[in-house]
């Protein structure tokens, strides 16, 4: 095993990452050791680096969309074999003992760590993990692929689960989740009405390719009110517009980590039974479910590359919306 791996770290929040040769770490008890073979850039990812969450690990590696291949195992690992493909996800460590995890909502744990946040993720060659938090991954998908299933899939599956059983869903921000959530909402027999940034004609029909029914700028109504509607893009302001073009009893669903603050509107918006709900992070039943799930539609997954010292591009591009789907970097 070799001895150094190549990183990009934070050392500050507000500041671009540094490219660093540092110590491979070693698999503790529970632990799998993995040599990752790509890493998705999420939102969040954006969020840690300028500063919106608080208290993230520093130096910190950052990533939570792990895709690679089992190196070492720690003592008392069985779930998984050297050499095996596995996925890590946001969700990265629970107690197990808390009100919450007992209720089988450990994504509430007051204790709970998270990878690429509080534990070093994936923005390197090699990364360590608890092994009951990582997931076997089906063999029909490649790396690259796979790695937008494990937070945008996995947040975006359960964010369509708590918006009920919509007929008409809106996705508010059509990007990486949102591109799979339209995936699975008209597997199901949903109607997929999809909301861009005013002007985004490319990702409206980028939207439009994947089955929306409509798709059109945030500041449009859509030809017919909605049962629900997911908001992955993180500005506040379209709470309240998501909730004027819902039907009685319809659903609010903000499906981000963080949002920009929500101005003040009218309670005639929200009345006749609306509701608005966060979604916190993820279970493991949600990854077994949706990953279950993904190559039966089969899910299909757009992506750019980005060598892993490119990392500070791709945050880049992201930040200013400048690709489709989901950047990928990849450490060959």
């Amino acid at each position: 095993m070799q001895q150094s791996m190549r990183a990009m770290l934070l050392d500050q929040a507000g500041l671009p990452l540094a490219s660093r040769e540092v110590p491979t770490p070693t698999a503790g008890h529970g632990q799998v050791l993995v040599r990752i073979s790509a890493c998705a850039v999420c939102r969040t990812d954006l969020h840690v680096v300028d500063g919106e969450l608080p208290e993230p690990k520093l130096p910190l590696i950052p990533g939570h969309e792990i895709v690679g291949h089992v190196a070492a195992l720690g003592d008392g690992v069985e779930r998984f074999q050297l050499g095996e493909r596995v996925g890590i996800p946001w969700l990265g460590w629970t107690c197990g003992e808390c009100d919450f995890c007992r209720a089988g909502r450990e994504n509430l744990c007051d204790r709970a760590r998270f990878t690429g946040y509080t534990i070093d993720g994936g923005y390197a060659e090699f990364t360590v993990a608890d092994a009951r938090f990582c997931f076997p991954l089906p063999g029909t998908i490649d790396d690259v692929s796979a790695t937008p299933l494990l937070c945008a899939g996995l947040i975006g599956y359960r964010s369509l689960r708590l918006a009920g059983d919509p007929k008409r869903l809106g996705l508010y921000g059509f990007g990486a989740a949102a591109h799979i959530v339209a995936q699975i909402a008209r597997h199901q027999g949903r109607e997929v009405y999809a909301f861009t940034r005013p002007g985004d004609t490319a990702a409206q029909q980028f939207a439009r390719g994947l089955g929306a029914v409509w798709a059109g700028g945030s500041d449009e109504t859509p030809p017919i009110p909605l049962d629900a509607a997911i908001i992955f893009a993180p500005a506040g302001s379209l709470v309240p517009a998501a909730l004027r073009v819902l039907r009685k009893g319809g659903s609010v669903v903000c499906g981000g980590i963080h949002m920009s603050d929500i101005p003040s509107f009218p309670y005639r918006d929200s009345w006749h039974e609306r509701t608005i709900r966060s979604v916190a992070n993820l279970t493991r039943q949600d990854g077994t479910e949706f990953l279950d799930l993904a190559p039966k539609i089969p899910v299909h997954t757009t992506t750019k590359t980005y060598r892993l010292e490119q990392a500070n591009e791709a945050l880049d591009d992201l930040r200013a919306g400048r690709f489709t789907g989901t950047a990928v970097l990849v450490m060959a």
